[in-house]
């Protein structure tokens, strides 16, 4: 309750600035400046915050002894989509569920053309070592099952309970299936089995103060933003709150590919996207109902099913997504952007 008081008391602060009769000449170029730098601020303020608190999560995990796979599949999975969900549900608290929405289908569309394409581009992603046609297949059904319950009217916490029993029943059945076979094992470099037991607190700390805020600068930024470009919630989620959330992994597989490693990078798009639709939206439908935005039912959530679709020989052919297919990834994403102005 403190830290909303205080957020308002900041923001009014900073807008009375803004309206100060000494940037009157400049006041509109002045306000977009200001919603930019807001949303710059948001996004990186979620990334970090969402990067400590993985860290420190992680880091206590392993230091209590629980097993690195659980650690995997439930502290990391939620830790590094911390940030989209804290999007979501302070975008259907503020009555912005086009950015919600936006942000999920926007980040699963980024997650593929561009969060592979360009490292493709860079050095060719050679898949071949690690077998993840289970979990594709899990991302295709989840992608299915949620196109479904969109057409079926706006989000209500019976399909929230829906995706989240659905999401339960993918992790038991990964673990499950891990601890018969020898799957990949990328390591968990997010965390630390001998931090020092202030240093976890301070970053789990940091990122449970630091996710909040940075969405709520982040979701301030992009609405105005939208209402000055004369766009849609949804367009701006699609687009700057997608990209900008989806860094994170393009780091990640960006170094996976140079290390030549390029099954987990595949493995990580494949299970962020299957947690950002069954996870994200799940726990944002309780906060609903959601309505969804007529363009984003008809035609993203297509794109973003072709998407998923694109990836499916290199799944189960393990062919290599060389780099003219990576030119091909990041020119479809660009004619993607192109055609939602």
């Amino acid at each position: 309750m403190w830290l909303g008081t205080v957020l308002a008391h900041v923001e009014k602060e900073v807008r009375s600035d803004w309206r100060c009769p000494a940037f009157a000449g400049s006041q509109s170029q002045g306000n977009s400046l200001h919603l930019i730098l807001i949303s710059i601020a948001g996004l990186v303020l979620l990334i970090v915050a969402g990067d400590l608190l993985v860290r420190g999560a992680v880091s206590l995990s392993l230091k209590l002894g629980i097993p690195a796979l659980i650690v995997s599949l439930t502290v990391v999975a939620f830790g590094t989509s911390a940030p989209e969900l804290l999007i979501a549900i302070q975008s259907a608290l503020e009555g912005a569920p086009g950015l919600a929405f936006g942000n999920v289908i926007g980040s699963n569309i980024a997650n593929i053309l561009l969060v592979l394409g360009l490292p493709a581009v860079i050095s060719g992603l050679h898949t071949a070592e690690c077998d993840t046609r289970h979990s594709y297949v899990q991302m295709l059904a989840a992608s299915v099952v949620f196109i479904v319950i969109c057409f079926l009217g706006p989000l209500y916490v019976l399909h929230g309970l829906i995706l989240l029993s659905m999401l339960g029943y993918m992790l038991f059945s990964a673990a499950r299936a891990a601890g018969r076979s020898r799957a990949c094992d990328a390591g968990l470099e997010e965390g630390d089995a001998h931090m020092a037991g202030w240093k976890i607190t301070v970053f789990i700390l940091a990122g449970i103060v630091g996710l909040p805020l940075g969405a709520h600068f982040l979701i301030e930024g992009a609405t105005g933003l939208a209402s000055k470009l004369g766009v849609s919630d949804a367009v701006i989620g699609l687009t700057l709150v997608a990209v900008g959330t989806s860094l994170p992994e393009l780091a990640t597989t960006v170094v996976a590919a140079i290390r030549r490693n390029a099954d987990v990078a595949l493995g990580n798009v494949i299970g962020s996207n299957m947690f950002n639709i069954l996870g994200i939206m799940g726990v944002a439908s309780f906060f609903g109902p959601l309505p969804l935005d007529r363009d984003l039912l008809y035609y993203d959530l297509w794109v973003m099913l072709a998407a998923a679709l694109a990836i499916l020989p290199f799944v189960f052919r393990r062919r290599d997504i060389t780099r003219a297919i990576g030119v091909g990834f990041l020119l479809v994403y660009a004619v993607y952007l192109v055609t939602l102005f």
